[in-house]
């Protein structure tokens, strides 16, 4: 240990040492975020499940006369119980039609419980006190997957006196069953077998993909290769094929970090006045003019030098200083790119409104001054 010590006391050893901190230290090391965090695991399918039931017991809510599938369904029923009834004298106040739908993967197995959605499809008023009877749940091709029943949850309440006189608090048409349906036939595994996985970005980018790909060959050795911009082919090792070390493997996959790259984007939302621009957005030179608002941008070079006998480097940074004012309008040249988010925040320092910076992003996009996709909700 001693010689350890010692060689860590030498300027070379001193030098390791602080390029370590730097590197602990870095602000990049604040945006890094876990695989699992933008990726889906593609080593199992899932499949959306869709069946058509009633809800019973509501306090007159249910669906009206006029709704002939809902009566029809409810004397079916009854008669497939034994008993016959007159479907011209059944009311079906207290019980409404609905659609129940969920989703379900091939890692849940037989006898797993799973949530479902119950919507109405009738005229009904509120699933409010209402139970879900038992309803079969099939996929796409028909294969029933799965049975649902249980009360349903709405997260609201619905009171109403008479036309003029209305309490509602959520929405209580659509509603929840919490575990309430059981799987009867799972799903099959996976098609690649169990030596390759791929994991699926949720935002699609060759950077973060290669990013991801090469994170994972530092720890694993060439296991990953990013095969487009959305998906990382990833391949078993072979001492790992056994299905402890498997899913051991896939687990501290989704624990590393990488940083991802974001692409510059503005999304603009013209009926609420919401504005988002992303941290790499930037305005090349460009004079703005906006009515009575006048933006200035002015940037000065800034030199950082590093210290003597230090591991740094001398960096060009631009230092910009934003001002804006409410007087009559003058045409200003600007003589650097600047980030959008800092005209953003020196507009709203006047008491610009969203209406005058949102025509100002606009008109800046249609000048090709702005360095970033435009998105309009």
């Amino acid at each position: 240990m001693t010689g350890v010590y010692s060689k860590l006391a030498t300027p070379t050893g001193m030098i390791l040492i602080i390029t370590l901190l730097l590197l602990l230290y870095s602000p990049v090391e604040a945006n890094k975020v876990r695989i699992k965090d933008i990726c889906d695991f593609q080593n199992k399918k899932e499949v959306d499940l869709v069946g058509y039931g009633l809800v019973i017991g509501l306090d007159g809510t249910g669906d009206g006369a006029g709704t002939q599938f809902t009566i029809q369904s409810l004397t079916n029923m009854m008669e497939r119980m034994g008993l016959t009834v007159d479907a011209n004298k059944v009311k079906v106040k207290n019980v409404a039609a609905v659609l129940v739908t969920a989703r379900i993967s091939s890692v849940q197995k037989e006898g797993s419980y799973f949530d479902v959605t119950v919507s109405s499809i009738g005229d009904a008023s509120s699933l409010q006190g209402g139970t879900l009877l038992l309803t079969p749940m099939s996929d796409a091709g028909g294969t029933v997957r799965g049975v649902a029943q249980g009360p349903v949850s709405i997260g609201g309440f619905n009171v109403q006196v008479d036309d003029a006189n209305k309490i509602v608090n959520n929405y209580t048409l659509v509603g929840r069953v919490p575990g309430g349906a059981k799987i009867t036939k799972a799903l099959p595994g996976s098609g690649d077998g169990e030596r390759e996985f791929y994991l699926s970005l949720r935002d699609a980018d060759f950077t973060t993909a290669h990013r991801i790909a090469e994170r994972i060959n530092i720890k694993y050795g060439l296991t990953a290769v990013a095969v487009d911009g959305g998906n990382v082919r990833v391949v078993v090792p072979d001492s790992l094929t056994h299905p402890v070390y498997r899913t051991r493997f896939i687990s501290d996959i989704g624990l590393l970090t990488v940083v991802p790259d974001n692409v510059a984007r503005v999304v603009i939302n013209e009926k609420t006045g919401t504005i988002v621009a992303g941290e790499h957005v930037t305005i090349e030179p460009v004079a703005i003019a906006h009515g009575t608002i006048t933006v200035n941008i002015q940037s000065t070079p800034v030199i950082s030098q590093p210290e003597p006998f230090s591991v740094g480097e001398t960096i060009l940074t631009q230092e910009s200083r934003i001002t804006v004012s409410d007087q009559n309008a003058r045409v200003v040249h600007l003589a650097r790119s600047v980030y959008l988010a800092d005209v953003a925040k020196a507009l709203n320092k006047i008491g610009a409104t969203p209406r005058d910076i949102i025509a100002i992003f606009q008109a800046l996009k249609q000048a090709g001054a702005l360095r970033s996709e435009l998105v309009i909700l």
